[in-house]
């Protein structure tokens, strides 16, 4: 009965489908969950080090407890999303992290600074890729890969363009004063957007219709993709190369400074960052055309070349060309994985899945710059951190081409 539901046609490919609106909300939702979620963490260390005097290890200590208090919200994304609608879930989102932003910046005692971040936590799980996907997916399909590609380029725009901003600002009126700007900006820019342009989503896959057979519970299906080969091997490969990734990049600097000097460094990793908006774009064009996994396979290896020559090679400009390379996939490798769980898996389990495949990812990359470091100190040098980060871009090059056999039962109505 279900397979004759008949569904309205939808034409996502034209720029009057509601659907573009929801991805420029989107685009706007990343800019400010990655500025004062994900990037911001690297201005508030060094404020509240600077202002307060703290030690290092204790403010980096209430980052690790962001990210991973965080990844335990993200786990629900999915069901909150399908409960409350993605209007309110945006809203909870943009409130919970601009209140997040003024705790930050009202901070005076160890203790607050890792209850803002518990607040800081909310505030991301309802900014960032999770919810992202999660919303997104209400709306497209075919073109879904473009359209999260499009949107996560605020991402790379939190980072290119916020995080100065905030830095100047806090020149200006202070660390305080900053964050409350930042926090008000939020809230006048992002909530009358999300209140005139989000509202109910098309029933495409014939969600109200499924409801009824009795679908699976959230706890069900997270218990049965966690025996799935084919989810465990996405998540999985994907966990090992966001781990490399975000440990790489947080140490970059710190590797180039003493090789080709500080304003190169910086050049360096502008260039990256930069190349990672560029394969964004060109690959949301034929992104959905691909087999994925080759191509998610194709980016993990193309990380590691890179990773081998910045460890061997000291010129200035082969330095920054491979940071170029490495870059390209860095903003792909959070799109790839929401685009194999839509391929492989049933449509109904798709917020589940997504949301669960974001927070193990999370809880892993959160251990890749302290990881990179220790292995740093023990060995007096980077060669040996960075080989380890090889070795794990080529272990989930080959295990992301493990396929599951049965993959799409996951999901379905019992």
């Amino acid at each position: 009965m279900l397979d004759n539901f008949q569904q309205p046609t939808i034409d996502e490919s034209s720029l009057r489908y509601e659907g573009w609106r929801i991805v420029a909300v989107c685009f706007l939702l990343a800019t400010f969950g990655w500025g004062l979620g994900f990037y911001g963490q690297s201005v508030y260390v060094a404020e509240l080090q600077r202002a307060r005097g703290w030690p290092t290890t204790l403010i980096s200590a209430g980052t690790t407890f962001f990210y991973l208090f965080g990844a335990l919200l993200v786990v629900f994304v999915g069901e909150a999303v399908r409960k409350y609608g993605p209007r309110i879930c945006l809203i909870a989102g943009t409130l919970a992290m601009a209140a997040a932003a003024v705790a930050i910046g009202a901070v005076r005692e160890p203790w607050q600074l890792y209850l803002a971040n518990a607040v800081l936590a909310f505030g991301w799980a309802g900014t960032s890729l999770a919810m992202i996907t999660n919303t997104i997916s209400l709306w497209f399909d075919h073109k879904r890969g473009m359209a999260i590609s499009l949107a996560l380029n605020g991402a790379s725009f939190g980072g290119i363009v916020g995080v100065p901003l905030l830095v100047t600002l806090i020149g200006h009126v202070g660390f305080a004063g900053a964050m409350y700007a930042a926090a008000g900006a939020m809230l006048v820019l992002l909530l009358p957007v999300i209140l005139l342009l989000v509202g109910h989503p098309p029933d495409r896959h014939g969600w109200h219709a499924t409801a009824k057979a009795k679908p699976q519970s959230s706890t069900q299906i997270r218990a049965w993709a966690l025996r799935d080969v084919g989810f465990l091997t996405v998540t999985i490969a994907f966990a090992l190369v966001l781990f490399a990734q975000v440990g790489f990049i947080v140490h970059l600097i710190s590797f180039l400074d003493p090789v080709i000097g500080r304003e190169r460094a910086a050049v360096a990793v502008a260039v990256l960052t930069a190349m990672a908006v560029v394969g964004r774009v060109l690959f949301s064009l034929v992104i959905d055309r691909l087999d994925q996994r080759l191509a998610s396979a194709l980016s993990f290896l193309s990380q590691a070349a890179a990773l081998l020559v910045v460890i061997n090679l000291h010129d200035d400009y082969v330095l920054i060309a491979a940071c170029a390379v490495f870059g390209f996939s860095v903003g792909n490798l959070i799109t790839l994985p929401s685009l194999i769980v839509q391929q492989e898996f049933d449509s109904a389990a798709f917020g589940v899945l997504i949301s669960l495949n974001t927070a193990i990812n999370q809880v892993t990359y959160a251990f890749g710059p302290g990881v990179v470091g220790a292995l740093r100190d023990l060995s007096g040098g980077y060669a040996l951190p960075f080989y380890l980060c090889i070795a794990l871009e080529v272990v989930a090059a080959a295990l992301i081409m493990v396929r599951g056999k049965e993959s799409r039962r996951v999901g379905k109505g019992a």
